[in-house]
């Protein structure tokens, strides 16, 4: 790994003698990673103007148990992360990461009429399936186009940069759900339909402004950053994934215990709506805070990680997630849902982009979809489990429960995140003198 193992901010030596800080000469950001933020912006403010209100229309109006709430949203986010795999190999394959994102914008656009059209569990159950199918298939794509454009001293702040805009978005979505739903009379397809305008203008943007930087030498990209000849095309073999490395792998254990702490923040409303009394037309509230506490704190984040150790920061995102799991399970009032709600927020934006970064970094540059893919399929697995665990605890033992054990979980995958910290310190210690100094 290039980061050093000391949590200090690097600095360069210049002439005279004296010293400065490398924030002051930053590699500024391509412009494109601004415009996939600004498309996550809209396409996330559509989503959650959806996603703040259908947990309490599938119970309220559709009249679903909460288990099956939950295995909705496990079969829905887990269908994402596994259309992430094939999304990301096929990227790497064709070496077009707009061609598939586009496809995955289309299926996300088309669930918002077929979602407004909805009465029953069944065609809210194929609305998600295609929101998350869409979802999944631009995903990987779009963050394997940020590792291709980023700069290799940036990569953190890319990531964090995206992650920022698009969870403003979110914000923002909970803020106009609020207006949307009063206006409508709490009338929830009438916001559906809404929804659908903010997701056709990202569409439109992603087929008007981004262009493929690896498509032709002319592209408008290759001005922002040097791009490597092209490659031949060959389909994944079995040697590839020990190509992705010894790093990655001991990575994706960690991934793969705390995302099955991570329960779906369908949970954080009806916690707050079914147990605190939230009133109907305040339940976005719940992912306003969350979002913004998420934007807040993924730049920064993104942006000091670039420049000291990301493991540390992604131990600090999971001891947030056990301080939001223990406040959520013990609050007495809307006030400590609230705050464990903000750290909710924190331990994304901390955790997230970590993760992103930390394997744009670690696998090759021909596998770098492939990598993120594989990182999300693992996601939709424990997506799955975490979902259903996540409902059968809440219908039976209340929604304070199933967060108390996402904590327990939680604090699992921090202990593996230590030993495997060990583990690089020791291997890192044990190199011959003569490979450090190189």
């Amino acid at each position: 790994m290039r980061q050093s193992s000391s949590p200090q901010i690097a600095t360069d030596t210049v002439s005279g003698g004296g010293t400065k800080s490398r924030f002051s000469s930053l590699t500024p950001i391509p412009r494109t990673v601004w415009i996939l933020g600004w498309m996550m912006f809209l396409i996330n403010l559509a989503f959650v103007m959806i996603y703040s209100l259908s947990g309490v229309y599938l119970k309220t109006v559709v009249g679903v148990a909460t288990i099956w709430i939950g295995l909705l949203e496990g079969v829905a986010e887990g269908a994402s992360y596994a259309m992430k795999l094939f999304s990301g190999m096929a990227s790497d394959y064709l070496k077009r990461r707009k061609l598939i994102m586009v496809w995955g914008y289309a299926l996300m656009v088309l669930s918002k009429p077929v979602l407004a059209l909805s009465h029953s569990f069944g065609i809210v159950f194929c609305a998600r399936l295609m929101e998350r199918f869409g979802n999944g298939i631009q995903a990987t794509p779009r963050d394997a186009l940020v590792g291709d454009i980023a700069p290799k001293d940036r990569k953190g702040a890319c990531y964090g940069l995206k992650r920022s805009l698009g969870t403003f978005g979110s914000c923002i979505g909970g803020v106009v759900s609020i207006f949307a739903i009063k206006w409508t009379d709490g009338n929830f397809n009438q916001v559906f339909w809404l929804a659908t305008i903010p997701a056709t203008l990202a569409f439109l943007i992603l087929i008007f402004a981004v262009r493929d930087p690896k498509k032709s030498v002319h592209s408008a990209l290759s001005s922002e950053i040097a791009l490597p000849a092209p490659k031949r095309r060959h389909p994944i073999q079995w040697a590839d994934f020990a190509r992705l490395g010894r790093p990655y792998w001991m990575l994706m254990i960690v991934v793969s215990v705390f995302m099955l702490a991570r329960v779906s923040e369908t949970f954080l409303v009806l916690h707050a709506h079914q147990n605190f009394d939230l009133p109907l037309h305040q339940v976005p509230l719940i992912m306003i805070l969350y979002n913004a506490t998420y934007s807040l704190s993924s730049y920064p984040v993104g942006l000091f990680s670039d420049r000291m150790n990301r493991y540390w920061f992604l131990a600090m995102g999971i001891v947030f997630l056990i301080a939001a799991d223990l406040l959520m399970a013990s609050a007495n009032s809307l006030t400590g849902i609230m705050i464990g709600v903000a750290l909710w927020g924190v331990q994304m934006g901390a955790a997230q982009n970590v993760f992103l970064a930390l394997i744009a970094e670690m696998v090759p540059e021909d596998l770098r979809g492939t990598g993120f893919g594989f990182f999300y399929l693992i996601g939709s697995i424990t997506a799955v489990l975490a979902g259903l665990c996540a409902g059968s605890i809440a219908g039976v033992y209340g929604e304070g429960t199933t967060f108390l054990v996402s904590g327990i979980v939680a604090a699992v995958s921090l202990v593996i995140l230590g030993l495997i910290m060990g583990y690089k310190d020791k291997e890192e210690q044990s190199k011959p003198t003569s490979k450090k100094a190189k």
